[in-house]
């Protein structure tokens, strides 16, 4: 309307005015010209304020009113600032109903491994709901019902340039689900406790990776308060300042949840970003963050929250963890189709081990211990045509299911062999040739759910091959194979080829052959071993080092 132009046009009026007589010694009346312009404008403002404001009657439906805007970085609360959101609307829903709905969504289609033991952290992604909702949801479901206190995430700065890292201290940061308050005697303890930790405002004023969280935690951990931190510098040594610190200034108690923010790989093939995340994610298995901190300095992989990561890994190990594994990757690639520039997203837990737990790898459990060979297959084995009939229509819904938007295949069953636990693995041919490979060594969840996961990540997480698409699924052959336990060996005599898979360790590097491998190619007993280096990334001869773990299973194979 033309009259809303008027205000803007009178304060013109007054300072062009003002300009006029400033040069001819009117200073005076310059100035008071300049202020009354400003005074004009203000008075309109606030008039303008008042009429176009509408009263809320106070039995107003909430179904009929819309929900308040979120308010400015300014805003307070009783006890400081909130952090309002920028991301409601565009990366994630702005309607509560809506972002309520997407993640119920991701957490009831993840089907993580979780192990058992006290899950002490997270390494989560932080893209865009639509891109990496479904793997963040892999790790956030994982300490469902869990008696989460407070949560210490650590995000990198994409935007603000500082050293050190950055405590939000306010009150909260506030989504679409309301405000995640703020611990504020933590924020307060920690910076007194390091010159290094300080507020820095722009570092969390326009910041993604630590809001792209705030929502999972205030759906999967509601009675957390947040520790919110945004590290400026990632270096190995300061990780290590950061990580000490936490650790003498955190609780040491089970109510802490330690989260880094990263994502992996960025712009690049698919194939490309596959190998490099593959790093990142041996060294998370390995529970190693020097590994980690090493490989990102050589430019052998690529992670925008390495610092984090590396931070987390360090602070969950002085808290008592062991132990990590990756329970979901995927790139933006699986999402969009576009395989030319994608980028990388893990989800993984750090956690300590049980007394009677083992050590593990990603995909891969290894119990290891002393003993002489031990391969004979567990409880459930020689399993009936009907039980392995069942789940080769269990491996092949379970991908219809995600490629089609299928329903899951049902689990259920009366067969004792298949509710036991068993590790297994699926193997995906297309024209005879390898389309896909994961499973589990040990069974630590029943036959048929080991089976169902597996068939998925086979389909849709083998870093050496794209998703499987849905033109692709009426031409792929399916192979399982129902483990024994791993065992540890004296002497390589103990391998028969045939009989016997190989899992080699070294450092945190590890690779593992099925025993039909060495059959199908005709390998003698020392190639099969030097393949298997080469599966690990080693050099072929590295099963001859101390160093060098070798243990064997055997499979049954249909």
């Amino acid at each position: 309307m033309k009259s809303e132009r008027f205000p803007a046009l009178a304060v013109k009026g007054f300072v062009a005015l003002a300009e006029f007589l400033a040069p001819t010694g009117f200073l005076a009346l310059a100035g008071f010209l300049a202020l009354a312009g400003f005074l004009a404008l203000a008075g309109f403002l606030a008039l303008a304020l008042v009429l176009t404001t509408p009263a809320t009657p106070a039995a107003a439906s909430s179904a009929q009113t819309p929900p308040a805007p979120a308010p400015s970085a300014g805003a307070r609360v009783d006890d400081g600032p909130v952090r309002a959101s920028i991301l409601a609307g565009s990366w994630y829903p702005a309607a509560p109903d809506a972002l309520r709905r997407d993640i119920a969504a991701y957490l009831q289609e993840a089907t993580p491994d979780a192990p058992a033991g006290q899950i002490k952290g997270l390494i989560v992604p932080h893209a865009g709901y639509r891109y990496s909702g479904r793997v963040a949801a892999y790790a956030y479901k994982s300490i469902i019902n869990r008696p989460v206190k407070r949560v210490v995430v650590i995000a990198p700065s994409h935007r603000a340039r500082f050293s050190g890292v950055s405590v939000f201290d306010g009150a909260g940061y506030r989504t679409p689900l309301g405000v995640l308050p703020i611990d504020r005697a933590l924020v307060q303890r920690l910076m007194a406790a390091s010159d290094r930790i300080s507020f820095v405002p722009e570092a969390h004023a326009r910041e993604h990776s630590l809001e792209i969280q705030v929502p999972f935690i205030q759906t999967v951990a509601p009675d957390a308060r947040l520790i919110p931190l945004v590290m400026g510098q990632q270096d190995l040594d300061f990780c290590r300042h950061l990580a000490q610190t936490l650790a003498e200034t955190l609780p040491d108690d089970d109510g802490t949840l330690i989260i880094a923010s990263s994502d992996l790989s960025h712009f690049h093939d698919d194939a490309t970003a596959r190998r490099l995340d593959s790093i990142v994610q041996d060294a998370v298995n390995a529970f190693a963050p020097e590994a980690l901190a090493d490989a990102i300095a050589a430019g052998r992989c690529e992670a925008c929250g390495a610092g984090p990561m590396i931070t987390a890994m360090l602070a969950a190990r002085l808290g008592g963890a062991d132990a990590a594994r990756t329970l979901g990757y995927a790139n933006s690639g699986d999402v969009t189709g576009d395989r030319r520039d994608v980028v990388g997203y893990m989800a993984a837990i750090l956690y300590k081990k049980v007394a009677d737990s083992s050590a593990s790898d990603a995909k891969i459990d290894t119990p290891g211990g002393p003993g002489a060979p031990d391969t004979a297959a567990p409880a459930g084995a020689n399993l009936s045509p009907e039980e392995k009939a069942l789940l080769h229509k269990v491996a092949a819904q379970s991908i219809r299911s995600r490629l089609f938007g299928e329903k899951m295949p049902s689990l259920e069953t009366d067969s004792k062999a298949l509710n036991a636990a068993r590790g297994a693995f699926v193997t995906l041919k297309k024209d005879g040739r390898l389309r896909g490979c994961i499973g589990h060594v040990v069974g630590r969840l029943p036959l048929i759910r080991t089976v169902s996961d597996m068939a998925i990540a086979a389909a849709f997480e083998d870093p050496r091959f794209p998703s499987t698409r849905p033109e692709e699924f009426d031409d792929l052959e399916f192979e399982i194979s129902a483990m024994s336990p791993l065992a540890p060996i004296a002497d390589i005599e103990d391998i028969i080829v045939g009989r016997h898979g190989i899992y080699i360790q070294n450092a945190f590097r590890s690779g593992l052959l099925l025993p039909q491998v060495a059959t199908e190619y005709g390998w003698d007993r020392i190639t099969f071993l030097e393949q298997t280096c080469k599966k690990a990334g080693l050099a072929k001869d590295a099963w001859q080092l101390p160093s060098t773990r070798i243990q064997i299973f055997s499979a049954e194979v249909f």
